[in-house]
């Protein structure tokens, strides 16, 4: 059967918008590493990176807050956002290799630049090295642009708190699904607010049977519309409580930066589970 000029359109469209997304994406990462920025400073004294890195990713919306340039996150941050990309751009089932390849050049998450970020931020993990806050937030704007960008950044909240879970010591992760909730929860809460400061760059506290989440200055702010960036600390919290404790109630966004109410801020409810 041939297919029609239409198809062929729509698939070099489609062609062309991988090609510039990896091309924004590769663009932006040099101008950062060049700036030094991907560890959180210049690398030449007197030097700033603000104008740079401000449009490195060439959003239609600026930062909101260009103070926070110099700050920096975990690079599990912007690993996480990368493979929660690849995975969502991966094939539902085994393919043959001719369509594979194709798939390679209509899906940003199968694309070479993806790959190769994915292992630079592997090898940043090993070293300790922090990049700057707006690096992966360049990287929240590029999915923000994804009609599917709400699944993207669930994705990548899940793959952080899993990620961090690991983290935890193997005979702390056995205690907390062991211990009655008197004693387990406390436990649960410590190991919460450790993943939530270190990994997250935030605030969590107990607050009567709540759980509270604050994110200062978050990585995928203003990043989607409708505010699709905060489910990325949403999905996070809860996967998190829900390794730690097996369970978990509501998780709601009970402030929001991008609404002018200063931080971002989530409410999740323990559910009872022993």
């Amino acid at each position: 059967m041939r297919l029609g000029a239409n198809h062929h359109h729509g698939v070099n469209l489609v062609r062309r918008e991988v090609v510039e997304d990896a091309a924004i994406l590769s663009a932006g990462l040099r101008v950062v590493q060049r700036e030094g920025s991907f560890y959180g400073h210049s690398q030449t004294r007197g030097a700033t990176n603000t104008d740079s890195t401000i449009n490195f990713f060439h959003s239609s919306k600026p930062v909101s807050h260009p103070r926070l340039v110099s700050a920096t996150v975990d690079p599990l941050v912007p690993l996480a956002l990368l493979e929660a990309v690849r995975m969502v751009d991966l094939p539902d089932e085994e393919l043959e290799t001719e369509f594979v390849e194709e798939l390679r050049t209509k899906r940003f998450g199968l694309s070479d630049t993806v790959h190769a970020q994915i292992r630079r931020y592997h090898e940043a993990v090993k070293r300790g090295q922090r990049p700057s806050l707006e690096e992966a937030a360049g990287i929240a704007r590029l999915i923000g642009r994804r009609p599917d960008a709400e699944a993207v950044f669930r994705e990548a909240g899940r793959n952080i708190a899993r990620r961090t879970y690991d983290r935890v010591s193997g005979p702390v992760r056995k205690l907390t699904h062991v211990l009655p909730a008197l004693v387990a929860r406390p436990l649960a809460l410590r190991q919460i607010r450790r993943i939530g400061e270190r990994y997250l760059g935030g605030d969590v506290r107990r607050v009567g049977a709540s759980i509270h989440l604050d994110i200062q200055n978050s990585v995928t702010l203003d990043a989607a519309p409708k505010l699709a960036g905060c489910t990325f600390y949403e999905a996070a919290l809860r996967e998190l409580m829900q390794q730690l404790v097996d369970g978990v109630g509501a998780v709601e966004h009970v402030r929001c930066a991008s609404r002018g109410e200063g931080t971002c801020e989530w409410r999740a409810q323990w559910r009872a589970v022993r």
